[in-house]
């Protein structure tokens, strides 16, 4: 159960001091692995015309969803198909999903499905205007997460920015369950380097800080209106040999029908993810072996969907 509402840091993206603000995503991502991000440059319009298409979507019937399920981490999930925590409720996770990779690389894009632009006809062009709104953001504050490393603030653009295999996921949680158990989203951490997370203000976000305390103790995540939800990711962990947090979370019923949007930021698969100078020493030795991008994200996707099909990126 969580004992009470979290605090969360804010981060303004549009602030004229780079270094000031590296230092408090710094603080951020060591004490929390979670902050909220504000003037990111994506405009309430483009966020509620995204929540409306996708409502519109969901909306349909389910054979008509099921014509566009998931191929190569492209398309509709349906209830109950994706456990991101294998040892919790043996049914799956209480909701359904849409996926739409990276629109810069041709592969991608030729993988990606859309909803029949006759049915939807704004469902497209909305959701591809909000993805390269996403990859903007998502540019410039990797450049600020670098300066927090001590590392030139285009290192990520470089080496994992160059051509990332990007994922825009749709999600609904429907609001009645009939199941006290079930979890919209089952305990976990994200696979990839950052994670920005919109939702529509109903609550059930939960965060636990350490992941290794037992019992485990969840924190509520409040909406704050305008506000992105950022979480570092494993990857990032793995890099920062553990220094930032990708912290455990997950998302409970409220009895509310609930929507988000989810925009993972993603290594391609031939980045290797070896521990930064900046974050080890003598005392403090890396944790973890490198790895390439792509064999982490295998295992990762192997045991949420029980698939060993690699996650399509432009380095494929």
């Amino acid at each position: 159960m969580a004992t009470n509402k979290l605090s969360l840091p804010m981060v303004d993206l549009s602030s004229p001091d780079p270094l000031s603000t590296a230092n408090s995503i710094r603080q951020a991502c060591v004490d929390y692995g979670f902050f909220y991000l504000v003037n990111h440059g994506v405009d309430n319009k483009l966020l509620s015309s995204v929540f409306q298409q996708s409502a519109k979507f969901f909306s349909l019937p389910l054979d008509f969803k099921l014509s566009l399920s998931r191929k190569e981490y492209r398309g509709y999930t349906p209830l109950y198909s994706e456990n991101l925590d294998p040892s919790s409720h043996p049914k799956g996770d209480a909701k359904e999903s849409y996926y739409i990779g990276n629109l810069e690389d041709s592969t991608s894009v030729n993988l990606n499905q859309w909803p029949s632009q006759e049915l939807l006809p704004d469902w497209r062009p909305t959701m591809e205007s909000l993805i390269w709104k996403l990859l903007e953001a998502g540019k410039k504050l990797m450049s600020l997460i670098a300066l927090s490393l001590n590392l030139d603030n285009d290192f990520f653009e470089k080496t994992a920015l160059n051509k990332p295999p990007a994922l825009l996921r749709l999600l609904h949680y429907p609001g009645e369950l009939g199941d006290e158990d079930l979890c919209g989203a089952s305990a976990h951490s994200d696979y990839g380097m950052i994670t920005f997370l919109v939702t529509d203000g109903v609550p059930g976000l939960q965060i636990c800080k350490d992941k290794f305390q037992q019992p485990r103790v969840w924190e509520d995540v409040s909406h704050v209106e305008g506000a992105f939800i950022v979480n570092i990711g494993d990857l990032m962990e793995r890099w920062t040999n553990c220094i930032y947090r990708s912290t455990l979370h997950r998302v409970i019923p409220t009895g509310k029908e609930r929507y988000s949007v989810a925009f993972f930021l993603i290594p391609p698969s031939d980045c290797m993810i070896e521990c930064f100078e900046s974050c080890c020493s003598e005392s403090s030795p890396p944790r973890f072996p490198p790895i390439r991008s792509g064999d982490y994200l295998n295992e990762r996707f192997m045991l949420t969907y029980g698939s060993e099909k690699e996650l399509k990126c432009s380095s494929n």
